[in-house]
């Protein structure tokens, strides 16, 4: 066997390197996706689903001012804690993401129209980091229908 060139050696221990920073920026990535992912648990779950679930005034007030009242604000409730525990689980995080961007694109537009722009920025800031979420998870999003036909 030949012994490798002084070229051929350098570019392997290169690559080698190269290999560990890979994946050393993936195990970097990973985590902050997942820590990005439970700060917006966190945040859905209990600062915004948790007040609407438990018809707190400063929530019902909101609600009654639009116009939906109780069944509006249950509903709303109901569809932020689910996202947030779907964006517990990584199969269902980038979906979760996805529709907790909908549910902020509406957020945002009844900011806009019933209460007068006040807070529209927030819904905004929110789908930035839902976003990054979802893109991030688009290859399990893509796997997903496989794996709902596959536990049938």
């Amino acid at each position: 066997m030949e012994e490798p060139t002084m070229y051929e050696a350098t570019t392997s221990v290169a690559s080698a390197g190269a290999d560990t920073t890979q994946v050393s920026r993936h195990r970097r990535t990973a985590v902050a996706i997942t820590t990005v992912r439970i700060v917006l648990a966190l945040f859905y779950g209990i600062a915004s689903a948790l007040p609407k679930l438990l018809a707190l005034p400063a929530a019902t007030s909101v609600f009654d001012r639009m116009g939906w009242g109780s069944t509006g604000m249950y509903a709303i409730g109901v569809l932020e804690l689910a996202g947030a525990i779907a964006l517990l689980l990584p199969a269902l995080s980038s979906l979760a993401a996805l529709c907790l961007v909908a549910l902020m694109a509406g957020a945002f537009v009844t900011q806009l129209v019933v209460m007068d722009g006040q807070n529209a920025a927030t819904p905004l800031i929110f789908m930035v980091p839902l976003l990054t979420v979802a893109w991030h998870g688009r290859a399990r999003l893509a796997e997903l229908p496989g794996m709902i036909r596959a536990s049938r």
